[in-house]
């Protein structure tokens, strides 16, 4: 297991144990990224007008398109650590 899948697997504890739940917004970006970091570039149909929630997982999924499954994981782990000091925007 390489440093970042190592990181990446301690965020995905980490962010379970957060002292309070992130807003939606930063939700959607962990979201989207932890689907680039695991399953690459979005695939499948995007949801339809009644399925709000999956549209705005999709859309943010979406906007990653291209990035390497690896820098998604780094951004993924340095968005959790900000989440855990405090520091996130």
């Amino acid at each position: 297991m390489s440093n970042v899948d190592a990181l990446f697997a301690q965020a995905q504890v980490d962010v379970k144990e957060l002292p309070e739940k992130p807003g939606n917004m930063t939700l959607l970006r962990l979201y989207a990224l932890f689907k680039q970091a695991t399953d690459g570039d979005v695939h499948g149909d995007k949801p339809g007008f009644a399925d709000i929630v999956g549209k705005y997982k999709y859309d943010a999924w979406a906007a990653l398109k291209g990035t390497p499954q690896d820098k998604a994981k780094e951004q993924y782990v340095e968005l959790v650590e900000s989440l855990k000091n405090g520091t996130a925007s």
